[in-house]
């Protein structure tokens, strides 16, 4: 059979011969005024950008960094640089400043190419930013910002005397392709870099019907970051699949995404659950339908019962729940009902449904206990989840210590169980874990019971001390507006849903609650801010506002 060498961009090229008049829809980030192009007018602004870039003397190898939203202009960056063989460095600007210098100086970034939004933010670190030559700003002249960027120019420009003719080179399958950091929380941010092979492979799983099911039948709205965890594989996916693609741009409220959901006649999403939150007050505030949706992939975090069934009962929209992280290019697991559970009761769907699913065919799962036992497959038997498959990170970049253990299997950091039809259950992250009078209390449980309430915005549950049972459950949430929810009140709701040693020994209610840059809760700044939390002495519990922060824990 042949073996040719893979290259990504056979991903857009494929989609810009086969699939040319499809759509890709942008907002744009200058004015938020809607941009209509395809994907063959995609490839061939691709193939300019890759000329500009090389003669700009990129070669392969070199990391060339992005820091922008989801667009036309960032898609094809992805493309023209890994095509050439350098190393696409996508930047959350979610992180602390201090983090995104640190991860544009570890990486060794030669340039970067950046949405308007975010020139303040360079024109603040180009000082201490040594490797960085020059800025690309994704957009044309007449946007283009005053800056003293060193070298800056307009993307637009840059490409306009550019031809539409490039040879793209013969890579290795294992060339780097990616590079994506996560988030420093006990130390500083680490690098996963992805290859060619690694992303194709990802892609393929991704695309699979028991994944997320992308064909050129269905139209996406990527809400998902292109800078967070590889954008869930969709940047590939959908042009392989040649699916229509939507591009939100900088605007993720409520509204904008209502708009372009109705507007572009989107069947498939995918975003984290406080984007759908968002979504779902602004639709019951104003009174409005999705017609056109019929499936959304959330990950994230664990996805709430009440946000299931909402999105069921009240709009025909299908959750998929699914689970993975950075460090695994990032999906793991999607969680979509085997043929034997259709004939189900709803309530026993559900119940699978709540779970992170089944693995995609390339990522093996297990758990085991302390001493490295592997654990039964039962849905009672909980451990730390391990992970291995060829688009599972063998070494973070830079680092000479392998990530994995001798038979290749990487620790996600993840608390879980399997039950016997392989559905996974992340039960806590090993650091989040409650530990009271010896046994151990999910604080992700707890949250998700508390998230059913009705007058609950948003729920987070971390350990205090306790004098007598070393740690207790201490209940912190944000009341939604109007409405004037008591302690005792939640603590009834939870009193039939939840082991009654489980009920958090107090509720503190707050205005905010300190979110990652990956759009969940912040135990670690939780932790913090609580710090002089004491039950033994609960009038000192702070009740004003937690202020936000955006430092991640689990990518």
């Amino acid at each position: 059979m042949q073996n040719d060498p893979f290259n990504l961009i056979q991903i857009l090229e494929h989609a810009g011969r086969f699939h040319s008049h499809v759509e890709i829809v942008t907002r744009s980030v200058e004015d938020g005024s809607i941009h209509r192009s395809n994907y063959g007018e995609a490839a061939t602004r691709t193939r300019q950008l890759a000329n500009a870039l090389k003669r700009l003397d990129v070669q392969v190898g070199d990391r060339i960094g992005t820091l922008a939203w989801n667009t036309q202009r960032h898609l094809e960056a992805w493309y023209a640089i890994s095509g050439q063989g350098a190393i696409c460095h996508t930047i959350n600007p979610r992180l602390f400043v201090e983090q995104i210098e640190y991860i544009i100086n570890h990486a060794e970034d030669r340039i970067l190419l950046i949405d308007p939004t975010f020139v303040p933010l360079l024109e603040q670190l180009q000082g201490r930013l040594p490797t960085v030559e020059r800025y690309i700003v994704l957009t044309d002249h007449v946007h283009m910002p005053e800056t003293n960027l060193q070298n800056a120019v307009a993307s637009e420009s840059l490409i306009d005397a550019e031809s539409d003719d490039y040879h793209w080179p013969t890579l290795s399958y294992e060339t780097p392709a990616g590079l994506c950091y996560t988030s420093g929380t006990t130390g500083n941010p680490k690098g996963v870099q992805y290859t060619h092979r690694s992303n194709l492979l990802h892609a393929y799983a991704v695309s699979g019907a028991d994944g997320a099911g992308i064909s050129s039948t269905e139209t996406v709205l990527m809400v998902v970051p292109m800078f967070h965890a590889n954008s869930w594989g969709l940047a590939y996916a959908c042009p392989m699949a040649g699916a229509p693609l939507i591009l939100p741009g900088a605007r993720l409220d409520g509204g904008s995404i209502h708009e372009l959901l109705e507007t572009e006649k989107v069947t498939f999403s995918a975003a984290v659950p406080t984007v759908w939150n968002m979504l779902l007050s602004h639709m019951k505030t104003n009174e409005l339908t999705l017609p056109y949706l019929n499936e959304v992939l959330i990950g994230g975090s664990a996805v709430p019962r009440h946000l299931i069934e909402t999105l069921d009962k009240d709009y025909a929209v299908t959750v998929l729940q699914a689970w993975g992280m950075t460090e695994l290019s990032p999906l793991g697991t999607v969680c979509r009902l085997k043929a034997s559970m259709k004939d189900w009761s709803y309530d026993r769907q559900i119940a699978v449904r709540l779970k992170q699913g089944k693995p995609i065919f390339g990522c093996d799962l297990k758990i085991v206990d302390d001493d490295n036992n592997q654990l039964p497959h039962d849905g009672k038997a909980v451990g730390k989840l391990l992970v291995k498959g060829p688009w599972v990170v063998r070494r973070y970049y830079r680092d000479d210590r392998d990530a994995v253990d001798a038979d290749g299997w990487f620790d996600t950091g993840d608390i879980a169980n399997i039950d016997q039809h392989g559905y996974l259950q992340i039960t806590d992250r090993a650091k989040d874990l409650i530990k009271s009078g010896g046994e151990w209390i999910s604080s992700v449980d707890l949250e998700n019971e508390a998230m059913g309430h009705a007058e609950v915005q948003l729920a987070a549950v971390i350990g205090v001390s306790h004098p007598k049972w070393e740690e207790r459950p201490l209940l912190v949430v944000i009341r939604k507006q109007g409405t004037d929810l008591s302690k005792d009140e939640i603590l009834t709701y939870l009193s039939d849903k939840v082991a009654r040693w489980w009920l958090p020994d107090d509720v503190v209610f707050v205005d905010e609650i300190p979110m990652t840059a990956t759009g969940k809760i912040s135990k670690l700044r939780l932790r913090e801010q609580l710090s002089d939390y004491s039950l033994s002495n609960q009038s000192t519990a702070k009740q004003d506002s937690i202020s936000t922060t955006t430092e991640d824990e689990n990518d």
